[in-house]
């Protein structure tokens, strides 16, 4: 049986939807302080490391917060500077955009070597053109997809079918994606000690993407 998550990866050569054999938890959006603190101690109460795609706008509104995700020993990524839909942006705008958080990037202090070793990027909502994806490589970075869904974002999917979606999707080498921003929260928050208990249980080692 040919897999959705299979087409897409032929329709994307740049891109990583899957990896290795281990499974590694993602999340978008941050940071902010209502929600990547309280991500960052269920992380840190199983012992697991994650990668955080964050918004450069937030990380300058909150670099406390940053700060929090890099001394847990976490990795972070590009996830543009405002969370530009690359197929409504002009090449130049998206790739300036790009830059900014670079730039915001990299005025943070250096807090391990883990963090600041940021050369994955993940397109906002997944949607970025050809010759933002080619340009972005050009760039040395690795584009993280991702081949697990959560749909944490969306108030109609519950913490039951969130599970339901890990346990049916998730083999090994799969990204799962979770988001810690406020639309989110309930859901990534409520669900996370879950699938990570499960996951565990499964055999599966929760660590970062290499």
């Amino acid at each position: 049986m040919v897999r959705l998550r299979d087409i897409w990866q032929a329709l994307y050569p740049y891109a990583v939807f899957r990896t290795g054999k281990a499974v590694y938890l993602t999340f978008d959006d941050g940071p902010i302080p209502e929600v990547t603190p309280q991500v960052l101690e269920i992380l840190e109460r199983y012992r697991v490391k994650a990668t955080f795609f964050m918004v450069g706008e937030n990380i300058d509104k909150h670099p406390e917060v940053f700060r929090m995700v890099q001394k847990g020993g976490h990795a972070v990524g590009n996830h543009t500077y405002n969370h530009l839909k690359g197929w409504s942006t002009s090449f130049r705008d998206y790739m300036d955009n790009v830059a900014k958080w670079e730039n915001t990037f990299n005025r943070q202090p250096i807090v391990n070597r883990q963090s600041s070793n940021h050369q994955f990027f993940r397109p906002p909502y997944g949607k970025a053109t050809w010759r933002q994806r080619r340009a972005l490589v050009q760039r040395g970075y690795r584009l993280i997809y991702w081949d697990v869904l959560t749909r944490d974002y969306d108030a109609s999917v519950s913490a039951a079918d969130i599970m339901a979606t890990i346990r049916r999707d998730t083999r090994p080498g799969s990204i799962i994606n979770f988001h810690d921003s406020l639309k989110s929260a309930e859901r990534t928050l409520a669900v996370l000690p879950q699938a990570i208990e499960w996951l565990q249980a499964q055999g599966y080692e929760l660590t970062l993407i290499n």
